[in-house]
């Protein structure tokens, strides 16, 4: 409690609300639904039915921000769901990560935008999570109509030299025979490689764990090593729509920029999927810093998959 507390969006905030409890309520709308939303001012109103300005007041917060439930956590023994929405910035990743790690078996769920943008992608999560869980449930809503998904980019390092090498009938015999065993690699990882993404030397596959897309990736690498066919790998998680057996989206195009930057053998993900296996995965992860992506706005930090010890 006390780290968000902490934040610089809840100390403005606390301020706010020992002058305009109106203001201040309505403030907390703008802050986890964004600015000249309904939805805004529906929870401003929301909060000042439950409760008043004394609940903000100095000595409150004190007592508050003393609450520390972080022993009571690992007894948790029922099926946990943590769901972090990107766009609520008072609710950093640090916080929600350190719950995961907490509670046992935890399942953690990253949803893009603010709690109003995406109902149905929040919805779907929730309802996988409850199905997966009862024995007779109807399945879940497949991940192929949209939402989070982990997202593994894996090219031939330099095709065109390796071409001029063998030849062009060795190699495709060679690049054919890889194809099968890193498509095989997939499925055993619950992967589904897409058909309708035509990579030419590479291959795309969506896997509903971040974890399993490390796992299935580490086995690619390995798999081309077998075939003296290294690979360029890339993983990055984020919402994505399925069309005819495709992928689009903003995350796919991140997934291949982190592929091209990695180095022959390597694998390399983003910071989300990072987030999303840090504590899972059974890998270390080291920092490769901040990268300037090609079509991104903003620089994507990478960290390089490293077996072993963590």
């Amino acid at each position: 409690m006390a780290d968000l507390l902490n934040t610089p969006q809840s100390r403005t905030l606390t301020a706010a609300a020992q002058n305009d409890w109106v203001m201040a309520t309505e403030a907390i709308g703008y802050v986890v639904f964004g600015s000249g939303r309904e939805e805004s001012r529906d929870w401003g109103a929301y909060i000042r039915s439950c409760i008043g300005p004394e609940a903000f007041a100095p000595t409150y917060l004190d007592f508050v921000a003393t609450w520390d439930a972080s022993d009571l956590a690992p007894m948790i023994g029922v099926p946990t769901l943590i769901v972090k929405h990107q766009g609520v910035q008072v609710v950093t990743m640090e916080m929600v990560k350190d719950l995961a790690t907490l509670i046992p078996n935890a399942q953690f769920a990253i949803v893009q935008g603010t709690w109003a943008d995406n109902p149905e992608v929040f919805a779907r999560r929730m309802i996988a999570f409850v199905n997966s869980g009862v024995g007779d449930a109807p399945p879940a809503p497949e991940l192929s109509s949209s939402g989070l998904t982990a997202i593994l980019f894996a090219d031939i390092v330099d095709s065109t030299a390796l071409t001029e090498r063998l030849g062009d009938a060795a190699f495709r015999a060679k690049a054919r025979d890889l194809d099968g065993a890193l498509r095989t690699v997939i499925r055993e990882h619950a992967g589904t490689a897409i058909e309708g993404k035509l990579l030419g030397d590479g291959v795309l596959a969506v896997f509903s764990s971040a974890r399993q897309a490390i796992e299935a990736a580490l086995a690619c690498t390995q798999a081309g090593a077998e075939a003296s066919l290294p690979l360029h790998i890339g993983l990055h998680a984020g919402d994505v729509i399925r069309e005819d057996n495709n992928v689009y989206g903003g995350a796919v195009n991140i997934a291949s920029r982190i592929a091209g930057l990695s180095a022959a053998g390597e694998v390399l993900v983003s910071e989300t999927v990072r987030s999303l296996a840090r504590t899972s995965a059974g890998v270390r992860f080291e920092d490769r810093g901040e990268q300037a992506v090609k079509g991104v706005g903003e620089p994507v930090r990478v960290w390089a998959v490293v077996e072993g010890e963590v």
